[in-house]
């Protein structure tokens, strides 16, 4: 309950599911769990704001394509009234994992497989003492 009244990252507060739910409307919800609301009057704009709420981590990279276009206004209706069709060249929706253990590390990084190993032959630090401008000499 704490969680809920003092931390935004963990979803919305206390104070934004009270706001929200006094002056939006429940659209719909994702496979991940995120709702998404929509105002019930039109906003300064001439149209009415739409939002959404993570469940859990606030992360914008976990709204699929579909509910984005919804939410910028792209698409007029939800996906909930009318379903997003991919097309055979894209790909399902993938949240970002850059900074979790998920995330993609090539080889040779220093998260990656194999950290710690020695270096290859062919590898060469970089020194500013190469040359007086701190850019590295060109090799011939």
């Amino acid at each position: 309950m704490l969680k809920t009244i003092f931390t935004w990252w963990n979803g919305a507060t206390l104070g934004t599911l009270f706001d929200i739910g006094r002056r939006a409307t429940l659209v719909g919800e994702d496979q991940y769990g995120n709702k998404y609301y929509q105002e019930n009057k039109a906003s300064l704009e001439g149209r009415p704001r739409r939002y959404v709420t993570y469940n859990g981590y606030a992360e914008p990279s976990r709204v699929p394509a579909d509910w984005h276009g919804w939410l910028h206004h792209t698409f007029e209706r939800p996906p909930t009234e009318e379903p997003f069709i991919l097309k055979p060249w894209e790909k399902e929706h993938r949240p970002n994992m850059t900074g979790t253990r998920f995330a993609y590390r090539p080889k040779g990084s220093l998260a990656g497989p194999g950290a710690g190993k020695a270096l290859p032959a062919s590898y060469e630090a970089w020194s500013p003492e190469g040359s007086a401008d701190g850019v590295p000499e060109s090799r011939s």
